[in-house]
C-alpha cells in the first residue's frame, strides 16, 4: 500500500497489539488515522500457525486477564473470535528441583508441606507481614525478596516467576517498574501477605470484577484476536511493509521511507515500537534524548513448538515448568499448551511449548535449529520421562528483543518520556518500553492512550 501527499489526524507506528487496539477505538469515534507497520502483516510478535493437526503460537501462547480493558475488548470482538479461557490444569505450575517436578504450593498446607523451601524460611514467612515496608525505591527484586521471605522462597519460587515472565533476573529487574503491583502491597499495606489479605476484601465495581486474573486464549490460536482487530480496523487503514520509516517534526510530524512508499503528514504520532528502534525512526530527537530512551535492556529467547502426535512421557496435566537458575539447566521452562487449551495437538498427542536463552544463556539463541534443539535433549529427556526425543512437529522461533527489563534505569527512561510527549505536542510513546509487557498490560495501553487522543482531537 503506497500512501503519499496524504495528511491525517493520527499516525500510529506499529501494528502490534498496542497500535491495534489504539487504532480500533479511533476507528470507533471516527477520528481519520493511518497505522503503519514495517512488517507484511499485521499483529507484531503474536502470531499462530497450523499444521498436521497441531496449532502453535510463534509467540505468547497465553494472556491473563489482568485488566477490565481486555475483558471489554475480547467481548466487543466476540462475534469474530471466541474467547478460551484455560481449564483448571492452568492452575498447577511446576518447579524442578534436583529430579523432579514439584508443584508450586497454592495453599497454606501445601506452603507448609512443599521440599521447595527451606524451614527456616517457612517460620520467617510467619514474620512477613510485620517487617517494616522498603525504603529504596530501586530496590531489586532479589533484594526485596530476601529481606521479606528468604532465600529459597527467592530461588525457588520468584527466580523460576520471573523466568516465566520476564526470561529475566531478579538482581536486575525493580519491582516498582517491573511488578508494580507487588511493589505497591508493600508500600502501601506494609506486607504482601497483609495487603493481600486487605486487598482481597475491598469492595470491586462490577467493571473491576471483569479483570479475573484467568489464562486465556483465543479458539484456534492467538491470530484470531489479531484478525478480528484487523477486519474492525480495515485494510484501508493500514499500510504494511513500511520499512526503514523515519518521522521528522516541524510544527506537524512527517512520515516517510526511502522507496517513496509512504510520504505523510500528521497532527499527532503514536508509536508502539521498541525502545531500540526510536532513535532511528525518530530523527529529530537529540543524542541525549535518544541515549536515555533507549536505555532499555532486552532478553533474548528462543521458544521451539514441538508437536508430538504420540505422548508417551510423563504425564503432563498441567499449566507448565519452570526451571530455577540455581539448577544450573539450559531449558528455562516448558509450557503444555495442548494440556489446558483445546485443539492443539492431535488426541493422544501433546503440543509443548518450550523456552530457552534469556538472560541465563543468551548465548544458546545464536545455535542452528538443529545444534539448539539437541543441545535440550538432555533436559527435556529428564523433564518430560521421553526414552528418545523425536517430535513429529519441531519449530523454532528467536527473538533478539524479546522482553524488555524494568530495571533502575526505567524512573530516567519514564521521565525522559514525559519531557518528550510535554515538549513535541501531539506525540505519544508507547508499547512494552513501559506499562508493563502482559498482553493485558499492552490493551490497556492502547485504550487509554486512544482514550487521550479521542479528548484532545474532540475534547
Amino acid at each position: 500500500m503506497s500512501i503519499t501527499n496524504k495528511h491525517f489526524d493520527v499516525a500510529i507506528i506499529g501494528a502490534g497489539l498496542t497500535g491495534l487496539t489504539t487504532a480500533y477505538y479511533l476507528k470507533k469515534a471516527g477520528v481519520n488515522f493511518i497505522v503503519l507497520e514495517q512488517q507484511s502483516r499485521i499483529g507484531g510478535v503474536i502470531h499462530s500457525e497450523h499444521h498436521d493437526g497441531f496449532t502453535y503460537e510463534t509467540g505468547p501462547n497465553t494472556g491473563v486477564l489482568s485488566s477490565p480493558e481486555a475483558a471489554e475488548l475480547i467481548e466487543a470482538l466476540s462475534h469474530s473470535c471466541q474467547l478460551e479461557i484455560a481449564n483448571a490444569q492452568a492452575k498447577k505450575r511446576l518447579i524442578w528441583k534436583g529430579k523432579r517436578w514439584v508443584a508450586l504450593p497454592s495453599g497454606l498446607l501445601s506452603g507448609v508441606t512443599t521440599p521447595l523451601f527451606s524451614f527456616a524460611d517457612k517460620l520467617r514467612i510467619l514474620g512477613e507481614p510485620f517487617r517494616k515496608p522498603g525504603t529504596n525505591p530501586h530496590e531489586t527484586l532479589a533484594e526485596l525478596v530476601l529481606r521479606r521471605m528468604g532465600k529459597s522462597f527467592l530461588d525457588y519460587a520468584i527466580d523460576p516467576f520471573i523466568l516465566g515472565i520476564y526470561a529475566g533476573d531478579p538482581s536486575y529487574l525493580v519491582p516498582k517498574y517491573a511488578l508494580p503491583k507487588l511493589y505497591n502491597l508493600e508500600q502501601s499495606y506494609g506486607s504482601f501477605i497483609g495487603g493481600a489479605i486487605k486487598k482481597a476484601k475491598e469492595p470491586k465495581s462490577d467493571r473491576d470484577k471483569k479483570a479475573t486474573k484467568e489464562v486465556f486464549s483465543i479458539k484456534n490460536g492467538l491470530s484470531n484476536l489479531i484478525n478480528a482487530l484487523g477486519k474492525e480496523v480495515g485494510n484501508e487503514n493500514i499500510a504494511l511493509s513500511c520499512k526503514d520509516l523515519k518521522v521528522d517534526f516541524e510544527g506537524k510530524y512527517t512520515l516517510s521511507t526511502p522507496d517513496g512508499s509512504v510520504n505523510i503528514t500528521s497532527s499527532k504520532v503514536i508509536t508502539t515500537i521498541g525502545s531500540y528502534a526510536l532513535p532511528e525512526t525518530f530523527t529529530f530527537l537529540s543524542d541525549w534524548q535518544k541515549s536515555v530512551i533507549d536505555n532499555l535492556l532486552y532478553a533474548r529467547v528462543a521458544q521451539l513448538s514441538l508437536g508430538f502426535k504420540k505422548w508417551e512421557g510423563h504425564s503432563i496435566n498441567a499449566f507448565g515448568g519452570l526451571v530455577p537458575s540455581k539448577e544450573k539447566r539450559k531449558v528455562l521452562g516448558v509450557l503444555f499448551p495442548s494440556s489446558f487449551l483445546t485443539n492443539r495437538a492431535p488426541e493422544g498427542g501433546a503440543l509443548l511449548s518450550v523456552f530457552t536463552g534469556g538472560f541465563r544463556n543468551p548465548e544458546i539463541t545464536a545455535l542452528t535449529n538443529e545444534e539448539l534443539f539437541n543441545a535440550l535433549i538432555p533436559d527435556l529427556k529428564d523433564m518430560l520421562g521421553l526414552t528418545e526425543v523425536k517430535p513429529d512437529l519441531i519449530r523454532v522461533f528467536r527473538y533478539t528483543h524479546a522482553i524488555p527489563q524494568y530495571g533502575a534505569s526505567t524512573g530516567d527512561r519514564l521521565e525522559m518520556v514525559n519531557q518528550l510527549q510535554n515538549q513535541y505536542p501531539g506525540l505519544y510513546i508507547a508499547g512494552n518500553l513501559r506499562d508493563g509487557i502482559g498482553m493485558s498490560d499492552r490493551i490497556k495501553q492502547g485504550t487509554q492512550i486512544a482514550n487521550d487522543v479521542i479528548k484532545a482531537i474532540k475534547g
